[in-house]
Order: structure tokens, then sequence, then C-alpha cells
């Protein structure tokens, strides 16, 4: 996070308040629930601003789950190494070399993974889908009807992205052979299967849709969260903001790039994924931005964190620098969060009416 300083100063307030300063929930309860990711009721009623110090504490830590898997920092095992781990490297850049950023900026120029001439081409490709786009928005504007039929088909065709039947659940896809080691943390947890579930099973007709327009941050969460867990809401709305409009204008090696449409992409698609609609979106803006390796790695970061490898980091996009990556993922894990909150403030918000 320290590649992008302005985020990072928001992001650590925000944690620093959930955890340290005045709230409803006592202070070992906030790290329990930090630690555990899981409420448990047990003989006590649950007060409204408690619930809702609580919900905020999971959404913070589900999604920051979700940064720190998909950032590459997380150990692989390696049979050939004595503790049996080795840090990951970036692109042949060592993890304890990526808070300096200076050293691993064109890391990806220099790596031997991939073809140069594969992720130039790569790149050139998405800048004018991204161009493409723009004149085409300039030249007609999609009909809502339209925008509501291309938002239903990127919805189910996002539950066909990752299946969590397996851990090798990415159909025809490159990542099959990938192994992936989870620790065994069945001695803390009363249900270990429990996890993500995709809100809706493939082959209905019907899918449930969360209209973005009938409850939003802005105009419900914001002002609940605020009313019963004070000032919270203005730091997590900071934080939503600033990651928001981040942008330094730069695509891998393009500077003067206006980045807001790939921005929001990101954004959205995890939204989608949700079943969140957001009806002034045209959510064909999605399929033509995002590549299946990158909503592969998107829904894997987001949905199911801990499978997250190497190789699904390498896949996408590798002209981008480093720390556009890390970008990728602070969105990705915003994203997550407001989501979370959107559904439990939603919840708690007709349970008060």
């Amino acid at each position: 996070m320290s590649l992008h300083t302005q985020y990072l100063e928001s992001f650590l307030r925000s944690q620093f308040y959930m955890l340290r300063m005045d709230g409803p929930l006592p202070l070992p309860h906030r790290h329990y629930i930090a630690i555990m990711k899981l409420v448990k009721t047990g003989e006590n009623n649950w007060s409204l601003p408690e619930l809702v110090h609580a919900v905020v504490l999971l959404a913070h830590y589900h999604a920051l789950a979700s940064f720190v898997f998909g950032s590459g920092i997380n150990p692989e095992r390696d049979p050939e190494i004595s503790n049996g781990f080795r840090l990951i490297s970036v692109n042949n850049f060592c993890v304890c070399d990526l808070a300096n950023d200076n050293n691993i900026e064109n890391a990806s120029l220099t790596g031997s993974n991939f073809g140069i001439v594969d992720s130039l081409s790569e790149l050139e490709a998405l800048m004018e889908r991204m161009k493409r786009l723009h004149e085409e928005r300039e030249d007609e504007e999609a009909s809502q009807e339209e925008m509501t039929t291309r938002f239903e088909k990127e919805k189910k065709e996002s539950l066909f992205v990752v299946s969590g039947d397996t851990f090798h659940s990415f159909p025809h896809s490159d990542f099959e052979d990938d192994m992936i080691i989870t620790a065994d943390v069945s001695r803390y947890i009363e249900d270990p299967g429990f996890g993500y579930e995709d809100f809706a099973r493939r082959g209905e007709e019907h899918l449930p849709t969360f209209r973005a327009q009938d409850y939003t941050w802005e105009n419900h969460g914001f002002s609940l969260v605020n009313r019963l867990y004070s000032d919270i809401g203005h730091l997590l709305d900071e934080k939503f903001r600033m990651v928001y409009s981040l942008t330094y204008n730069t695509m891998a090696t393009h500077e003067d790039v206006d980045t807001t449409m790939l921005r929001r992409a990101l954004f959205n698609y995890v939204h989608c994924m949700f079943g969140i609609r957001y009806d002034d979106y045209d959510y064909g803006e999605v399929n033509q931005l995002l590549e299946r390796s990158l909503k592969v790695y998107i829904k894997t970061v987001t949905c199911y964190p801990e499978r997250t490898t190497k190789r699904m980091y390498d896949s996408y996009w590798r002209q981008f620098k480093h720390s556009e990556k890390v970008h990728v993922n602070l969105l990705l894990m915003e994203a997550r969060m407001q989501a979370e909150l959107l559904y439990a403030l939603r919840a708690i918000t007709r349970h008060l009416t």
C-alpha cells in the first residue's frame, strides 16, 4: 500500500479508528472479530451500534484478505526448501524489494516469464478498446433496456468465471495445474466449510439484482453507519472516494491517459458479481475492457482470496507496473468492502423500519 501513500493514509486512519478509538464494541471483541472474521451472537443480544461496528470490522477484514492474497505476498510452499516456504517474487523481484517501487517499476518489461511482444500488443489492444468506447459513447448512448440486458448477461457470465466446488475451479483456463495450499484453521472455527457462495445458482432464469439506486452508500449506508457508529462513516467515505478517484494518468509506458473508464469497470465488475447494478452504467464496457484472465483473477481475489496464485497475478496486464497492479487490488478491495456493507446495512435498515 505504501506505493500509494495518499490511499495508505486514509486506510490507516479508518483501521485505527475501528480498532482503537471509542466505539460500541470493547477492544478485545474488536480484535477477536478481526482475527476470526466471524460473529456468533452467543447468550447476549447485540445492540444496533455493536452490530454495525462488527459489520464494519468484518467487511474491512474480508476485503483486506483479498488485498493481501491478491498482492502476491503470501508464501508458497516449496519442497526443496528446508522450512517448506519461499518468498514470492514478482517478475524476478523478491517480495522484500516491493516496498521500493523504483526498483520494480520496469520489472514487467524485463521479466522472462512472458513475451514482450505479446504483452505490448495486449496493452495496445486495451488502449485501442478504450479509445473506441470513448468514441462510441460520444456518438450514441445505449438505451436503458440495452444496458439492463448487458448487465444481466454480465451477471450470469460471472457465475461461470469460477466454480466454488473444487480448488481447481477454473474451467478451460491455464490455472488448472496450480497447486493451492491453504492453512489448517479448522481448530479455530465451528464450520470449516463456511465460505463464499454465488448469490444465485447456475441455470436460474431470474437472478436477484440489488439496484444500487434503491440503496446507495452515499444516500443510505453512510448516514446509517454514522448515526450508529459515530464518525466511521466519514472515514470510510473518504477511503472509498480516494481509491475511486486515485489516478496517475498512466498505463504502463503510456502517460497522460484518462483511466476513469477502466477504474470504473473494475469497481463495477466486483459489484456485478455480487448482483449490484448501477442503472446509469453500460456493462458492455466491462466485457470490452476486462479480459477473461483478469476476470478469473478478480473473481478469485474477491471471493476466494486464499486460492490466488502468482500465475494468476502474472497472467493479466503483463506490461503494467507492479504499482499499477497494486492499484487494481486497492480498487477490488474497496469494491468488495462496499458491496458487503451495502447488503448488511440494507438489512439493518429494513429491520429498523
